[in-house]
């Protein structure tokens, strides 16, 4: 298999005739093939099967039998969903891989969205699906699937469904086609958050960094992008890490809507790269429209930014918390947390209607209490947005990536700069 094929997965079983279509249209393109069966319930004569659904099952660690013998639909989906992935990745392994696509409904669509997990970023992966209106967001994960609605079921050939599978395959083949452009020489890679309310930040460090040279890939913290940050992360695809936007640690801790999961601002740390943090937008937990907002915080202190998007203030005893998620995240990390004391997001400047600057100081000192020996601290006396936070920020993260380490004393005097640096143990 190390010619370059198109890899369709789908369950056979059912949708034997609708999959022979779609791989005489890859084939007619000029593409070659490799299938991969995931029905449970059998085959399909309508075209050679490379990769039978058994083998699917075993990487699971089952049999189609006792699948069968079981008669459970559910744990069936996700069995081999989990031995499609673990197939694929085989097969990106062994090389020749150049796009995978499917089609289905529900389980379908499940196992298909499974098995391109798989596959690396930058492959083209495509889903014809009778649930591509639906949010997939969870499924889809971090990685850039191409999803296309079915409009009716994929279980037959129809005047409907043919020329979208018709148009799938051109998609594909076309997708697969296409040569990377060289990526420009850089100094290196720089991850970077951001949100709505830390936009002037984001964007004023990004052009202090790409003036050194630096390209800069920015996550908008909606727990997708966290999530996507974090999992690029771990497959070392960023020299450093700029985590200005933090705003998931309060959506997990508050169980708002961009909830990045437990495993948000871990990957620099397990992979060692340098990072420098700030508490961006942890005077805020997101949920859609107000009476969407959890009925224990309908009392608390709401905004709407926008008609679907209401925040609720974070008080003290969430940011005493969230200092020391923060803080313990960056336990052993090549790390420094950069401090901005006159406001954290856009709407937490004075006048504003998150401002407090007293709830931020309790998060502050969480922040500064719980940090280990092997994270600086660092405090600036301006707004999250203030051109001077920005740079900063930057100058921070340079002397990382340098090897350069600022020597100072624990609580060192304020500088002309209106930066203050404290070191744990008077490191």
């Amino acid at each position: 298999m190390k010619n370059p094929y198109i890899l369709i997965v789908g369950c056979f079983d059912t949708k034997g005739e609708v999959f022979a279509y779609l791989r005489e249209c890859i084939r007619r393109n000029g593409e070659q093939v490799v299938t991969m069966n995931t029905g449970v319930m059998g085959t399909t004569e309508a075209f050679p099967v490379d990769i039978e659904a058994e083998a699917v099952a075993q990487a699971a660690g089952t049999t189609l039998a006792a699948l069968r013998q079981k008669q459970d639909r559910g744990q069936a989906v996700e069995l081999m969903g989990q031995g499609a992935a673990i197939r694929v990745a085989e097969l990106v392994t062994r090389g020749g891989l150049k796009a995978a696509i499917s089609m289905g409904g529900g389980g379908g669509t499940y196992i298909a969205l499974s098995a391109m997990q798989a596959i690396p970023l930058g492959v083209p992966k495509f889903c014809l699906s009778t649930l591509a209106a639906k949010d997939l967001s969870r499924q889809i994960g971090h990685k850039d699937i191409t999803l296309m609605p079915s409009v009716v079921d994929v279980a037959g050939l129809n005047s409907l469904i043919q020329p979208l599978i018709e148009q799938a395959a051109a998609a594909i083949c076309a997708m697969s086609r296409v040569v990377p452009s060289e990526k420009a020489d850089a100094a290196g890679s720089i991850a970077i958050s951001m949100f709505g309310n830390t936009t002037a930040c984001a964007d004023q460090c990004t052009a202090l960094l790409k003036q050194q040279g630096y390209e800069v890939l920015a996550f908008h913290a909606n727990g997708v992008g966290g999530r996507t940050m974090e999992a690029l992360i771990r497959e070392h695809r960023f020299d450093a890490v700029l985590d200005i936007t933090t705003t998931e640690l309060a959506d997990e801790l508050c169980g708002g809507v961009c909830n990045a999961g437990i495993d948000r601002l871990t990957a620099a740390a397990e992979t060692g790269i340098p990072q420098v943090v700030a508490p961006g937008c942890l005077d805020m937990v997101n949920f859609w429209q107000p009476d969407t907002v959890p009925e224990r915080y309908q009392h608390r202190q709401l905004y709407s930014w926008a008609p679907s998007v209401t925040l609720m203030r974070t008080n003290a005893e969430e940011n005493r918390e969230l200092g020391q998620q923060l803080a313990r995240k960056l336990h052993g990390a090549h790390a420094t947390v950069v401090l901005p004391l006159k406001g954290i997001s856009q709407i937490d400047a004075e006048g504003g209607i998150f401002y407090n600057p007293e709830v931020n100081q309790v998060l502050f000192d969480s922040i500064k209490e719980n940090s280990d020996e092997t994270t600086k601290v660092m405090e600036v006396n301006a707004h999250i947005n203030n051109p001077l936070f920005a740079k900063v920020l930057v100058d921070e993260l340079l002397n990382l990536l340098e090897g350069k380490e600022a020597q100072s004393d624990k609580g060192a005097k304020w500088e002309s700069t209106g930066v203050q640096k404290f070191f744990r143990n008077g490191e």
